[in-house]
């Protein structure tokens, strides 16, 4: 059997052949794809058009409409009624997908590194060495980013437990070896070696990153469709937020704030970030255009439609009452539409934080596509204020809250708290700032907060007749075992090793 890479496809993917000698037209063998540091580029492109697919749609809208922000209407066609309602089952194919994208990039990267070390070894120009050293550096981001997302999704909440039951990670495999013997697939490793893979991954891109950089700047910017230095700060910010390591938090996201490159959107143009996806307080931002839109999802069909008049989810009363007067936000995400249901019409407030840009239209028809925005300045003051806030520093939690609502909020005078009543004031900017993007599961999980869904709208607002019943009545305890994801039933199935291994309640 040989394997062959779409060389067409920039070798993101494998193609299994059993009686071909040589490689089809158009293609390279895995042997020889990467031969030179103009291969390893055309290769490294994949991992940007995986990173614009895994920050938009269902990956990031999937565990916001699991929580607690939103209503199902009842018609939605039952479009993510399954996790919306309160059911998740490890034969779902929303788990599966997840499961499966994440460890086929990691599989690219690790074919990736198994040819570009030793490529880099065997380079003697001075700029091919720099630029196969960037590439290396964005590949150990990209496994990073990836174990993460199954971390987040698959493994309960962080506990450096050492004792005669560790707390289960995720299977971890860091070398390209393809095979049908099942008796070689991994097990789950341990929490902390999950965690010290990751830990360890974003160190090399640091170091990379920082290392190219010191010769070429030029990705040191707002809205870098390439990551750089500060990219993997902000992902190691949001990492030890995660498990709890506050101090590496603090450090991290005051490396970024403090850097001046990205400044926060203001009262006069925070709304234009999400209509035109500008803005100086955007990280990164994974190319996107209106003729070049491979792995691009549309975010905003989630909750909305192209049609103004019909909707899938709307925000809870609970999403809306959390705004005060002056807060930019409210406009920015949410509008009144009059929808349109069994022939009569219900005005309500939808939820258009992903509206669609104009310039990524292909027709005179709103598709909803934005580009995504995964990181940006004020989740990294969020950080700030909630690590301080948990490492008992008031003083900068306070300030990092206060500078955040400073630009967000039309006169805000700041304010200063302490003890539990900081914590909750960080936790709740948190909820309205990064509504709909993909963090609420996670953060309610790492605050051992349950739920109980809000559906009481005024009764003016005559509401009742058009929210799914399922869901109005789904709430979750502190310490639900549905914030962590089951691990696939498929996986289980193929692989001896996770036997024993699925995560409680599945």
């Amino acid at each position: 059997m040989k394997k062959y890479l779409l060389y067409a496809l920039f070798a993101v993917g494998l193609l299994s052949s059993c009686n071909m000698d040589e490689a089809p037209y158009g293609a390279l063998d895995d042997d020889n794809a990467i031969q030179s540091a103009n291969d390893a580029q055309r290769y490294r492109n994949g991992f940007y058009s995986g990173f614009r697919s895994m920050t938009s749609g269902s990956y990031i809208t999937k565990p916001e409409l699991q929580a607690d922000m939103f209503n199902g209407i009842t018609i939605n066609g039952n479009r993510n009624g399954t996790i919306a309602n309160g059911n998740l089952l490890a034969g779902d194919g929303d788990v599966l997908s997840l499961w499966s994208t994440c460890y086929g990039r990691i599989a690219s990267v690790n074919y990736f590194l198994s040819k570009a070390e030793p490529l880099l070894e065997n380079t003697e120009d001075a700029d091919d060495r720099l630029d196969i050293e960037r590439y290396i550096g964005e590949a150990h981001f990209t496994r990073a980013f990836y174990y993460i997302a199954l971390f987040d999704r698959f493994c309960q909440v962080y506990s450096s437990d050492k004792g005669e039951t560790p707390a289960l990670g995720v299977p971890i495999t860091l070398e390209y070896n393809p095979t049908a013997d099942r008796s070689k697939y991994p097990g789950r490793s341990t929490m902390n070696e999950s965690v010290k893979l990751i830990n360890d991954e974003l160190k090399l891109a640091l170091t990379a990153m920082q290392t190219y950089e010191a010769s070429d700047k030029k990705h040191v910017a707002p809205m870098s469709p390439y990551i750089c230095s500060y990219t993997v700060m902000a992902l190691q910010a949001r990492f030890a937020l995660m498990i709890g390591d506050y101090p590496t938090a603090i450090s991290k996201a005051e490396s970024v704030i403090n850097s001046k490159v990205y400044t926060l959107a203001n009262t006069d143009n925070y709304i234009d970030m999400w209509v035109n996806d500008e803005s100086s307080e955007i990280i990164f931002r994974p190319f996107a255009s209106s003729s070049e839109q491979p792995n691009l999802n549309a975010t905003g069909t989630a909750w909305i439609s192209i049609y103004d008049d019909r909707a899938d989810y709307i925000p809870g009363f609970e999403a809306l009452a959390m705004y005060e007067d002056g807060d930019v936000r409210f406009d920015a995400f949410f509008d009144i539409r009059g929808l349109i249901v069994d022939g009569a019409e219900y005005p309500c407030y939808n939820f258009n934080k992903f509206p669609g840009n104009p310039a990524l239209k292909t027709s005179t028809a709103n598709n909803l596509m934005n580009m995504p925005k995964p990181f940006r300045l004020s989740e990294q003051y969020l950080i700030l204020a909630e690590a301080a806030a948990m490492d008992n520093q008031p003083d900068k939690a306070n300030a990092a809250l206060n500078t955040l609502r400073t630009n967000r909020i039309i006169d805000w005078e700041d304010a200063n708290y302490s003890g539990q009543a900081l914590i909750q004031q960080v936790r709740e900017e948190r909820t309205k700032e990064l509504i709909g993007e993909g963090f609420r599961i996670t953060d309610l999980r790492r605050w051992k907060q349950g739920f109980k869904r809000s559906y009481d709208y005024p009764a003016a607002w005559g509401l009742d007749p058009i929210l799914v019943t399922a869901g109005l009545s789904v709430q979750y305890s502190a310490d639900d075992h549905r914030y962590t994801w089951p691990i696939p039933s498929d996986e289980i199935q193929v692989n001896p090793q996770l036997k024993g291994q699925q995560n409680p309640g599945y």
